[in-house]
């Protein structure tokens, strides 16, 4: 089913029919996808009484209590309100729902004992020309990023000039593989989450950064146009599902 979209003046044509999902999901087992040193979600039946919400364990109806952090179990988008002091939501700040975006493979490199995204790596690839929505996939990229258990195990992170360079571009929504892009114990510095929303400076309040997703291996490098669709939690970050559409 293939439709226009008029964007930014210019028509595009997709295929509504073939989306290409990069969201991981949550699930109630132990291998969901974790971060950040709590216990893994839990869907479990609602319980009151005699009641228990399972159609398994006698009710007419299947109804689960559902715990899970955002920022630690899955695909989710997060505000400025991640780092602010000031109550900021997703679903007050992110009013846009569809855009451009480019699709990039970087393999971090190391630097001082970590493995860090550059700038000269961004500004090889992008040439100082990037849509408003950069989906940054990682290699390694196998499977297993699906079910990484990421604590205490220093993952690859986005260095601030990169950064800085990201929102100097005019890169308002950025999706990453990895569990944050900043590095995992900093001593709360966060960097570049810092220097994406220009924090001290005039802060970039509609955009946003979407970490854990995972783009498969058969998605090449290249422009999409991208949903980001996000639950309307009243909060700094919320579950997504980030899906992307071939330009045809």
């Amino acid at each position: 089913m293939k439709t226009t979209i008029t964007y930014e003046t210019k028509d595009y044509q997709i295929d509504l029919s073939k989306p290409l999902d990069i969201s991981i999901p949550i699930t109630n087992i132990a291998q969901n996808v974790n971060a950040w040193y709590v216990g893994h979600p839990k869907l479990e039946p609602h319980i009151d009484g005699e009641f228990t919400g399972s159609i398994s364990a006698g009710s007419s109806t299947n109804f689960y209590d559902i715990w899970f952090n955002p920022h630690a179990h899955g695909t989710h988008t997060e505000c400025v309100g991640h780092i602010s002091k000031e109550h900021q939501s997703i679903n007050q700040n992110l009013h846009q729902f569809f855009f451009l975006a480019e699709v990039i493979t970087i393999i971090p490199v190391e630097e001082n004992g970590d493995l860090v995204i550059t700038k000269n790596q961004l500004k090889e690839i992008l040439k100082d020309e990037a849509p408003k929505a950069l989906i940054i996939r990682t290699i390694p990229n196998a499977k297993s990023k699906l079910t990484r258990q990421y604590s205490h195990t220093n993952p690859p992170y986005i260095l601030e000039e990169a950064m800085e360079y990201i929102r100097n571009l005019g890169i308002e929504h950025l999706l990453i593989d990895l569990p944050s892009v900043d590095k995992e114990k900093d001593n709360g510095e966060l960097l570049a989450h810092k220097a994406f929303w220009n924090f001290s400076g005039e802060v970039r309040l509609s955009s946003t950064i979407t970490e854990f997703i995972y783009v498969p291996n058969f998605v090449p490098d290249g422009n999409y146009f991208l949903n980001l669709q996000v639950a309307p939690f009243e909060n700094d970050a919320s579950p997504s599902r980030p899906v992307l559409y071939k330009i045809v």
